[in-house]
């Protein structure tokens, strides 16, 4: 019995961590409209300043995504905590454009070595009775921990002095606790391995899997895209054509997203098969409730597309991990998982950069307007194929 409560404790505890680290990765949303007064840069500039985070997750995965199972979870962990730490000094000591993509860089490097070695070293310090305890703390501290980033930011920004300071230091505070807490944590791999033998992983599809792939994939991409237009210029939409300028409420906002997403997450297991057609109901709902907040100027409507997307979000990744893991064979299931995590990631980059292309010419929400068109045709045919050829969980 003691055993057990020590384990949860350890799982409580790597969970916190894993939060922290996340949190770090969204701090900045809130603040993006003070950096553009500072800095005096356009929206297209806020949107390739948030993108850049996903070519460092993209480069890690790819390059390193499987380094905890060979040096082990705790160093993995500390490097990306290390990340985290230089990146709030980057915003920190931010006097231009330069050190704003340095910190968003830095940020996805330590995403990208945490959401693979958390997860897996959560689920392994957890009693072997506590499995769906564990998958919940891991789920929770993933996406639980992006959505109190823009929370705590946007709390910080609004209500306490050196708004764009005061986030990042208590940020460095919090991951000076988590090195502390995670080296008193035991380490889960017992076979370690020098760092010489980690190669870049070979993304992959065998014949069996590209059936399924393609609709679960696409709806990974569309989840994805939303929460990086949500996270990159809904501040800026409720600010410039709704007149709210509190940051706590634009953060709020963005959490809401992540939030709901984590309970989509948990719906997953009662849905079952049913979970990734769920999932892209839910993100055609979102971007209709998304697009009717840009053209009728109801914040409302904004809430409720952050809540209906982000469970659809929710629903549809987690189902298509699950559908896509499924459909490989075990020797190329790696790959294959890493293929649909380097496509999901595609999707908080791109779009949102050509959100950014379109909203000079044509303003934000006609930008919007056309992105949320652009999504809805994909999730729709990716809805319409998981009907006719409705995919197996894994």
């Amino acid at each position: 019995m003691d055993r057990d409560r020590r384990g949860r404790r350890r799982c409580y505890l790597a969970g916190a961590v894993f939060a922290v680290c996340m949190a770090g990765t969204t701090l900045p949303t809130p603040l993006y409209s003070l950096y553009q007064e500072k800095f005096g840069f356009s929206e297209l500039i806020v949107t390739v300043v948030y993108a850049v985070y996903a070519f460092g997750v993209i480069g890690v995965l790819l390059l390193a995504g499987n380094a905890s199972d060979s040096v082990g979870r705790r160093p993995v962990l500390l490097w990306g905590l290390g990340f985290s730490a230089v990146s709030a000094v980057c915003f920190l000591c931010a006097t231009g454009l330069g050190w704003l993509y340095a910190g968003r860089l830095l940020s996805g490097l330590s995403a990208g070595l945490f959401t693979g070695a958390a997860t897996a070293y959560v689920m392994e310090l957890a009693p072997k009775a506590d499995v769906s305890r564990a998958t919940f703390v891991a789920t929770a501290a993933n996406m639980g921990g992006l959505g109190c980033g823009p929370l705590l930011a946007g709390v910080l920004a609004q209500y306490a002095p050196w708004p764009l300071h005061l986030p990042f230091v208590v940020h460095l505070a919090l991951v000076a606790v988590s090195a502390a807490v995670l080296l008193r944590l035991p380490e889960t791999v017992r076979e370690r391995r020098p760092v010489s033998t980690v190669r870049p992983q070979r993304l992959g599809l065998p014949p069996e899997v590209r059936a399924v792939f393609a609709p679960a994939a696409t709806a990974a991409f569309v989840g994805f895209a939303l929460f990086g237009v949500f996270t990159s210029v809904s501040p800026a939409f409720l600010a410039q054509s709704l007149d709210v300028h509190d940051h706590a409420v634009s953060g709020l906002v963005v959490a809401l997203a992540f939030f709901a997403s984590t309970a989509g997450q948990l719906m997953v297991g009662r849905a079952g098969a049913r979970a990734l057609p769920l999932g892209c109901a839910g993100l055609l709902a979102g971007l209709a409730f998304l697009a009717g907040a840009l053209r009728w100027d109801v914040f409302a409507l904004v809430v409720l597309s952050a809540l209906v997307g982000g469970t659809g979000q929710g629903l549809a990744f987690r189902g298509a991990l699950s559908a896509v893991a499924g459909a490989s064979p075990p020797d190329r299931r790696a790959a294959v998982i890493s293929a649909l995590f380097v496509v999901a990631y595609a999707g908080i980059s791109v779009p949102v950069i050509g959100v950014g292309l379109l909203s000079d010419p044509i303003g934000l929400e006609g930008a919007g307007l056309v992105f949320i068109a652009c999504m809805a045709a994909l999730v729709s045919g990716a809805a319409v194929y998981l009907l006719r050829r409705p995919v197996r969980s894994g």
